[in-house]
């Protein structure tokens, strides 16, 4: 048997005697690695364990590519490092790794490799029962496109028949090297192109002429148009007892107009959207080509109409610790129509001050609780268009100081949001309107009210847009999604202001199953009636005034920090920081007249107050480990300013780190820990605005958890 885990259990049980404050962290290793031993895996005797799988001479093609078509596997590593441990061997088959020198030849000519050979499958020893397996290959010149026709479409309108040439030329692009799949693509590119325009029965053959003396090949394309079609009678079958006209209404499908697949593709997603069935097939009647009325049968199967939930988690980091339960009940046809109406409660309970860089039992419970509804009307105003209300009642307290002590004052608001609107998915963009009236009045945990505090309430129009190219929401891996949030308060209530906040997310994949993605994001508030005490916290101000800007900022300014955001900092740690009277504990009238006046650089006075620009960029190398199981490094940079229009690219606030994924129907359970790059947070130095976040266990790091990717 072969474990590396067991030469490490000596040393950390001395370490836990040696390090007193590591002896937590040492213990979790120690009953880890005991539990890790009973899973170790062991080479059968005779055989061969496989370490690596390489190609040697792979210039033209990916060698992750490649690899990924042999039977031949290499030993999947435990969290990256240890081979044997948890996961079993693989093991070598000479009679295996013959056959995969065939799958690469094949491999090669299906990418236009006609000549490529794989010469040798090498087996090198690299310790007593294991071995590393060296697939060497002769790659020879690809064969490229020189030619594409596309012929059988005199007959029909120029229009549609450039575009049908265009399809193909799109797909097979003079010059490029001659792939399989790019013929079968643009063999169906071209069809789609005439079923998208009228020609419900085109047919299109492929055919290609290779010349291996000249490296080139002529690709032939021959459509059949037929006649054009429209749409005949569309029939729905599978409803049960749900209404038929919102479903129809959805899909918009009226008879007598053009045939078209895409038609059919956006009322399948149109019927997907209500939220209401599991599945939608769309069945046209293609069975005779002299029709040119075309029937439409759409088969749905209905989902569960009602569903209650129940639930329950905790949050514990260096602001707060709590535990949390979850009561949801959700009808996706309320009051008939298909109208979607759901309600949600969280109650929760916040040990005070008990965090995880201050392990101490709570000496107060904080109840708090979020309590959201949401009644969605389709078919609103237009066939596909939603319309939507969302009310919500919050009671929560504001914990913002990383340092707090047990009688320090607790702030809590009593909010109400409220959001009335439309939103409706047009192809990959999805674009909500809605008004927005937010409504926070303030009250004390604990400890005294200030009496500047006041009801804040903001009321804006809210657009967002998003444009979605991804190839999986959920899991994406490759794609691009762009996406905007524009709010202009002053419509009612005491704020006035213009936020904006652009996003870009991109997925590229390497490797295998792997994928490399980022997110840049930029935000910039810009304020009329308040933000003085942010921009100049040095600046002469009413008690009123300054309690006003940072009341207002704690709900319009933006902050970084967090499991979605910069992972080496705790939630809302990126953000400019002032001394705040009506939170901070030093508010007695002596200790302000001393040492946390407004404008004061002691840490130790100074909490997160928002600030008014904003950029986040983060990247993400994703890999799948083993089944469910995956992995991520990860780098976060991003900055908060206290100015208008203010990028510091300076301010990077630089942090790195590794996660792990596991999969689950709901999305991916995440742990991510972030180390803040020593030397990387500000160049040139911490200006007036900067505050060091403090440590956990005794080093610069965050630890997040949560549920589904950080973006």
């Amino acid at each position: 048997m072969r474990c590396l885990f067991a030469t490490l259990v000596t040393p950390i049980v001395s370490a836990v005697r040696l390090v007193p404050a590591l002896r937590l962290v040492a213990i979790l290793r120690v009953a880890l690695m005991l539990i890790l031993l009973a899973g170790c895996a062991s080479v059968p005797k005779g055989r061969m364990a496989v370490d690596d799988v390489s190609v040697r001479g792979a210039h033209e093609l990916d060698e992750s590519d490649i690899t990924g078509k042999l039977a031949t596997n290499a030993s999947p590593k435990f969290l990256m490092l240890f081979r044997g441990v948890v996961f079993d061997y693989e093991i070598l088959d000479r009679f295996v790794l013959q056959r995969d020198l065939a799958r690469v030849e094949r491999f090669y000519r299906a990418k236009g490799y006609y000549e490529a050979r794989a010469t040798a499958g090498r087996v090198l020893r690299t310790s007593e029962g294991h071995v590393r397996v060296e697939v060497v290959v002769e790659e020879g010149p690809p064969v490229r496109i020189e030619r594409v026709t596309v012929t059988g479409l005199e007959t029909i309108p120029p229009p549609i028949r450039e575009a049908a040439a265009r399809a193909a030329r799109d797909r097979l692009k003079h010059g490029a090297p001659f792939a399989e799949d790019d013929l079968t693509a643009a063999e169906g590119d071209v069809r789609r192109a005439l079923s998208d325009r009228g020609y419900a029965y085109a047919k299109v053959t492929r055919g290609a002429a290779v010349d291996l003396v000249r490296h080139t090949v002529k690709i032939v394309l021959g459509a059949t148009p037929e006649n054009p079609a429209r749409f005949g009678k569309v029939t729905i079958e599978g409803l049960r007892d749900l209404p038929e006209a919102p479903v129809r209404r959805a899909m918009n499908l009226k008879e007598g107009t053009p045939y078209s697949e895409a038609e059919l593709d956006s009322a399948q997603q149109a019927i997907l959207d209500l939220g209401v069935f599991a599945s939608v097939e769309m069945k046209p009647d293609l069975q005779n080509p002299a029709q040119e009325i075309v029937p439409v049968t759409v088969k749905v199967e209905p989902s569960r109409l009602r569903t209650v939930r129940l639930g329950g988690g905790f949050e514990f980091d260096q602001l707060r610790t709590d535990i949390h339960g979850l009561v949801g009940w959700e009808s996706k046809n309320f009051l008939g129509g298909l109208r979607s109406f759901q309600v949600e409660l969280k109650p929760g309970l916040v040990f005070y001050p008990t965090r995880i860089n201050h392990l101490v039992l709570p000496e107060r419970f904080f109840p708090e609780e979020k309590l959201r509804a949401e009644l969605r009307q389709p078919g609103f105003l237009e066939a596909r268009t939603t319309g939507f209300i969302r009310p919500e009642f919050n009671v929560f307290p504001v914990l913002l100081n990383p340092s707090a002590e047990t009688k320090d004052p607790v702030l809590g608001y009593a909010e109400f949001r409220g959001a009335t609107g439309v939103d409706r998915t047009l192809w990959k963009l999805y674009v909500a309107l809605s008004h927005n009236v937010q409504i926070d009045v303030p009250f004390m945990y604990q400890g005294a009210r200030d009496p500047t505090l006041s009801t804040v309430v903001v009321s804006y129009p809210e657009l967002l847009t998003q444009l979605d190219f991804r190839d999986d929401s959920v899991h994406p891996r490759k794609g691009i999604f762009l996406g905007n949030d524009l709010q202009v308060a002053g419509l009612g209530g005491n704020v006035r202001d213009v936020r904006i906040q652009p996003e870009i997310r991109t997925y590229i994949p390497v490797a295998a199953k792997g994928s490399f993605v980022t997110r840049l994001s930029v935000g910039f508030l810009f304020p009329y009636n308040y933000g003085d005490a942010v921009r100049d916290p040095s600046r002469s101000l009413s008690d009123a005034d300054r309690t006003r800007d940072l009341q207002i900022m704690f709900f319009r300014g933006f902050f970084s920090g967090g499991a979605t955001s910069n992972r080496g900092y705790p939630f809302r740690g990126v953000s400019p920081h002032a001394f705040v009277p009506f939170l901070n504990p030093e508010t007695a009238a002596a200790q302000v007249a001393s040492a946390c006046a407004p404008g004061s650089l002691d840490p130790n006075c100074t909490i997160p107050v928002g600030g008014f620009t904003l950029w986040e960029f983060q990247n993400e190398l994703r890999f799948t480990i083993h089944g469910p199981l995956a992995g991520a490094v990860f780098c976060d940079m991003s900055d908060v300013s206290p100015n208008t229009v203010d990028i510091r690219l300076a301010h990077l606030h630089l942090s790195c780190g590794a996660g792990a994924r596991y999969d689950t129907p709901v999305g991916p359970i995440r742990l991510d820990i972030g180390y803040r790059i020593p030397g990387l947070q500000v160049l040139g130095g911490r200006t007036r605005d900067e505050k060091v976040p403090s440590d956990l266990f005794g080093i610069p790091i965050a630890i997040a958890f949560g549920l589904g990717e950080a973006f």
